[in-house]
């Protein structure tokens, strides 16, 4: 099955009053990479998360993120970070020893103190009571959730690339034979321009030999033969056609395939002396490099 690097989802959930958010995307990626940001309340599940994860994407990088809010409403509860408010009292202090003053270090003073300092203050909003146990299994299922719908939309890009890769194939084939018949019917072109050739060097002085001619037309032709190209291209086609309809990683096999088609059809268009026969191999050198854009974006 063709599977996308790239896709997206999100889930939530509402568990004891907090409200979580998990959002998962991917894109391309030569390996597996993954992101992950959580709350501290949830570290606990890093490494459940990033097992799950990497069960669902093998290439890639993947970036995902957990948030918790507090939707109880609860605006008026309030708690003291002790550590801080001691510390800035201490600080107070030493300050006034410093200084030798005689100001009393009153509560005022430090909260004012306070409120200029980053990183936090004495008085701050009550951290929201979570009941982990019940919260961890909702949690779980919420992250479940989000992976479910993150697989199925890598499923559904995946068949979309697979589709176009199809079509593609047969356009492929389609001016493959074209430009097979047109290689087939270059020997008799050969031998009239080897005629003319020679005709016009010997400014009929010289009886021209047919038989000759016909064997140095063949020996053209030999040299200019791209029926071998065409089975090996033929061959990759196939091998394409089942990789795709396989289980697992195929990005990299096809990314493969996709390179020999190409040296293959340059080949092609070296050795063969049809202009016709050229212009259609760049033709296909064109789809196969949509193919190989599209390649990128494979698992």
């Amino acid at each position: 099955m063709t599977m996308s690097m790239t896709a997206f989802a999100r889930a939530e959930t509402v568990s004891g009053g907090v409200a979580l958010s998990v959002e998962i995307r991917s894109v391309n990626g030569r390996n597996f990479d993954l992101s992950l940001r959580l709350p501290r309340e949830l570290s606990g599940l890093e490494e459940w998360i990033r097992k799950a994860i990497s069960k669902k994407a093998s290439r890639g990088r993947v970036e995902a993120s957990l948030a918790l809010e507090d939707v109880r409403g609860e605006t008026d509860r309030l708690e003291i970070d002790a550590p801080r408010a001691r510390a800035v009292h201490r600080a107070c202090l030493e300050l006034k020893a410093l200084l030798g003053l005689e100001d009393d270090i009153t509560l005022d003073l430090i909260l004012k103190t306070d409120l200029i300092l980053k990183n936090g203050h004495v008085i701050r909003p009550a951290e929201p009571e979570i009941d982990m146990d019940a919260f961890e299994k909702d949690a779980r299922a919420c992250v479940e959730r989000a992976l479910a719908d993150f697989a199925a939309m890598r499923r559904t890009e995946g068949e979309c690339v697979r589709r176009d890769f199809l079509e593609r194939l047969e356009g492929v084939e389609s001016r493959m034979e074209a430009i097979g018949r047109e290689s087939a019917a270059m020997l008799p072109h050969y031998r009239k321009r080897l005629e003319r050739r020679v005709s016009s060097l010997a400014g009929g002085l010289v009886e021209i030999d047919p038989g000759r001619i016909c064997q140095e037309a063949a020996f053209l032709a030999d040299k200019s033969d791209i029926s071998e190209e065409i089975t090996r291209i033929q061959s990759h086609i196939e091998q394409f056609r089942e990789i795709l309809n396989a289980e697992g990683a195929s990005g990299r096999k096809l990314n493969f395939l996709v390179q020999e088609l190409g040296r293959e059809i340059n080949t092609i268009a070296s050795k063969t002396g049809s202009l016709e026969a050229s212009r259609t191999a760049v033709e296909v050198k064109s789809e196969l490099e949509k193919i190989r854009e599209q390649v990128q974006n494979v698992e």
